[in-house]
């Protein structure tokens, strides 16, 4: 039976929390900090859930997975999504990004956007599968450069990633 696809609310955000914690731990081994790293602060997940940026998905009455996203220029830019290992491999995080392509078709947006790090197969290999492309250096928009800035200031490093942008 497919997930029930629906949005996220308040009462939820310790157990987004937790799919997030779940879900870096693929990263052990790889990327130990982010592994270790805290999920996304409680007030952004409330604003996100406010603005209706926060998705889920409930397999069996357990949620079981998020998105997480905003509006960015002429797309809905992913910031997140998480899957609990235990509902990988079920096409679930596909099925959410399906969804947020909706939410931007219904909103005029033409595009979904998001970065992710260029090598890690469950991140940039897999979104090529569901039709991102990289986006090269130069083609970075305003706003794509301004959430480089805000990944450079968190300590990511921008070398080992890739902005993408799927046409809808």
């Amino acid at each position: 039976m497919p997930p029930l696809l629906r949005p996220a609310r308040q009462d939820e955000i310790e157990t987004l929390r937790a799919i997030e914690r779940a879900s870096a731990r693929r990263f052990v081994g790889v990327m130990d900090a982010l592994a270790e790293d805290e999920p996304t602060p409680d007030p952004v997940l409330a604003d996100r859930i406010a603005a209706g940026g926060l998705l889920t998905a409930v397999v069996d009455q357990i949620l079981a997975a998020f998105v997480m996203f905003r509006p960015v220029e002429d797309s809905l830019y992913i910031e997140q999504i998480d899957v609990l290992p235990a509902f990988a491999g079920q096409r679930i995080g596909a099925r959410l990004l399906d969804a947020v392509a909706d939410e931007a078709r219904a909103s005029g947006l033409h595009a979904l956007t998001l970065s992710t790090f260029r090598d890690v197969p469950w991140n940039a290999p897999w979104y090529r599968r569901l039709g991102f492309i990289d986006i090269k250096g130069d083609g970075l928009t305003p706003g794509l450069l301004q959430i480089r800035r805000e990944h450079l200031a968190r300590g990511l490093d921008e070398s080992a990633r890739t902005f993408m942008r799927r046409a809808l």
